[in-house]
């Protein structure tokens, strides 16, 4: 397909951000239909990028990978756009336990895959106490696994910088929810309020609600939310800004931004559309909190945020064409801000008919359509 082509992109997420991002940067048309739905994924990611300790399968796995090696590739195309705060930074992570005998199958995991990931960096084992002096609030007897190559990354920074850089390259953005307009088998554009907008190609990435703007045409998609609650405290005169992402065998994780904030996450609720926090969501939170880093006892509460993560029936993203002229790419549930950018590079390419950067196969809409 030309690269003039006209496209419409209906989501207000990371990965519809970075989709019309990549499509505008080809010097496609392209506009972007921005739903006015609260909870969306992005804005409540805690934002981590660490792939490797994570128990997914193989192609989910390596789509992860790819998807955490892009970001200094999309941190330059950004920067070369006039985009530098997207809150990245490579702080390592950590993986701890009470017993360093916990940690044996972490570290087996991390070593089989350590030769094909090198963005992983180096592995090391902490001592009980070593992993308090790297993240100072965590309980002192506390054993670990640095991983040098973690990072975090902050979701609406990013998506905000790839909305702004794909604005400048000539991208329009309309807000209101998107219906689909379809003409005999194909689709040919959508209506955003009063606005009918036509396109060659429509690209739904609408996070948890894209099975719903696809239903309109009859078409069912096994995706929807489940509910993080994610909590923001302070610590007041404290710098944050190089600690490392915690992990554990449970929730919570905390993440560290500049500016004493310090992340605390999440909670996986099947409570559908329902966008509100609970006292229970919030208070087990906050006491695995304390019970992990005690010294974010006295830290200040901030802000409760709550996302609907798109999940699918089998745990892996809907990336591909489900009718002509119409393409879906969601479904990454906690990975999004992982996977998420890489993807919306591939479904760019794949919109304008370019050569692949990943292998979509195992991703593809047609799993569920074919069954």
């Amino acid at each position: 397909m030309p690269a003039s082509a006209r496209f419409v992109v209906v989501g207000g997420g990371v990965v519809a951000a970075g989709a019309a991002y990549h499509l505008a940067r080809r010097g496609a048309a392209v506009v972007i239909v921005e739903g006015a739905q609260a909870g969306t994924a992005t804005d409540a990611g805690a934002g981590i990028i660490c792939p490797w300790t994570a128990p997914l399968d193989g192609a989910w796995y390596r789509l992860c990978c790819e998807g955490a090696r892009h970001y200094p590739d999309l941190l330059a195309m950004l920067a070369d756009d006039g985009e530098v705060g997207t809150g990245y930074a490579r702080v390592g992570a950590l993986y701890v336990a009470q017993q360093a005998e916990a940690l044996h199958g972490v570290a087996g995991l991390l070593r089989s895959r350590q030769a094909a990931a090198p963005g992983m960096g180096e592995v090391t084992a902490l001592a009980p106490g070593e992993p308090s002096r790297m993240f100072p609030p965590l309980a002192a007897d506390l054993a670990g696994l640095c991983i040098t190559g973690g990072a975090r990354v902050d979701g609406r920074a990013i998506r905000d910088s790839l909305l702004r850089a794909a604005a400048r390259r000539g991208a329009r953005r309309v807000p209101g929810n998107a219906t689909l307009v379809r003409a005999g088998h194909r689709v040919t554009g959508v209506q955003a309020g009063a606005e009918s907008i036509g396109a060659d190609a429509v690209m739904v990435a609408a996070g948890a609600w894209t099975a719903q703007v696809c239903a309109g045409l009859g078409i069912r998609l096994p995706v929807g939310p489940q509910r993080g609650q994610i909590v923001h405290t302070r610590l007041p005169g404290t710098d944050t800004a190089s600690w490392p992402v915690v992990l554990a065998e449970r929730d919570p994780y905390l993440v560290a931004f500049p500016g004493g904030r310090v992340v605390v996450g999440a909670t996986r609720e099947d409570a559908g559309f329902q966008y509100h926090s609970t006292v229970g969501g919030v208070g087990g939170l906050l006491a695995g909190a304390v019970s992990l880093a005690p010294g974010l006892r006295g830290a200040e509460l901030m802000e409760t945020r709550i996302g609907l993560r798109p999940v699918t029936s089998d745990g892996r993203p809907l990336l591909g064409p489900v009718a002509d002229g119409l393409i879906v790419a969601t479904g990454h549930g906690p990975e999004g801000l992982t996977a998420g950018p890489w993807s919306s590079l591939a479904m760019a390419l794949l919109a304008l008919g370019e050569p692949p950067v990943t292998g979509l196969a195992p991703f593809s809409p047609g799993r569920f359509q074919s069954r």
